[in-house]
């Protein structure tokens, strides 16, 4: 077993969780990770496994944009967004546990980066402002979410009328992807999820070691 997986394990051990099912496609929640698994989110492996700036290469982050970081951790992708963003933009850094939130304030200080603002979510509600979200980022997190329908709609309600959500899943159509199965999800889950919330899919990039990275629009129609 890889040093990373074990981690990954220990950390998880350490959660109490009821698992729900999506009424969608039957797929369990995954179980929150907690404070005991931060370290693994900095991990220095995590570079090569994830290539995080390739990823936001990918996607395509604008100077001056307002991004909202869904599940930001301790702010392992928030301090690249507002690094890219600039100080015309700004970086909504969203997480449930106020302990993330803490060691994230500590990672952005030491990066001297003030052009974020950390927000206390809920289960059901990312606290996000109406209609002001450019970019809704969601790293490694939507199977966790206990209530998806209600986040997808807030998330949706925040979002710029040109406005994407972004999620990068590990890839569940690959065994050799090292990550607990609970925590991938193929293409056609996340598909048949999210679109019935007002969403459609418009892109999926495969460009990453081991994630997707799938690109949301809002449906007009």
């Amino acid at each position: 077993m890889s040093r990373t997986l074990l981690i990954c394990l220990l950390a998880l051990q350490t959660l109490a969780c009821c698992q729900d099912v999506h009424p969608v496609t039957g797929r369990q929640t995954a179980p929150v990770m907690g404070m005991g698994g931060a370290g693994w989110l900095v991990r220095p492996e995590r570079e090569a496994e994830e290539a995080p700036d390739a990823a936001l290469d990918a996607i395509g982050i604008d100077k001056s944009a307002v991004v909202a970081d869904i599940g930001a951790g301790v702010g392992y992708f928030t301090w690249r967004l507002a690094a890219r963003v600039g100080p015309e933009g700004k970086v909504y850094a969203v997480d449930i546990q106020p302990a993330m939130l803490g060691r994230l304030r500590q990672n952005m200080a030491e990066r001297k980066l003030s052009n974020y603002e950390a927000v206390l979510g809920a289960e059901d509600d990312p606290r996000l402002p109406a209609g002001r979200i450019d970019l809704a980022l969601l790293v490694d997190v939507y199977h966790e979410f206990s209530q998806p329908q209600a986040m997808l709609r807030k998330i949706r309600a925040s979002l710029t009328p040109g406005g994407r959500m972004v999620l990068l899943e590990y890839r569940k159509e690959d065994p050799q992807v090292p990550i607990l199965p609970a925590h991938k999800m193929s293409v056609a889950e996340v598909k048949a999820e999210i679109e019935p919330e007002g969403f459609k899919l418009e892109k999926s990039l495969e460009s990453l070691p081991r994630q997707h990275i799938l690109i949301f629009r809002k449906n007009t129609m």
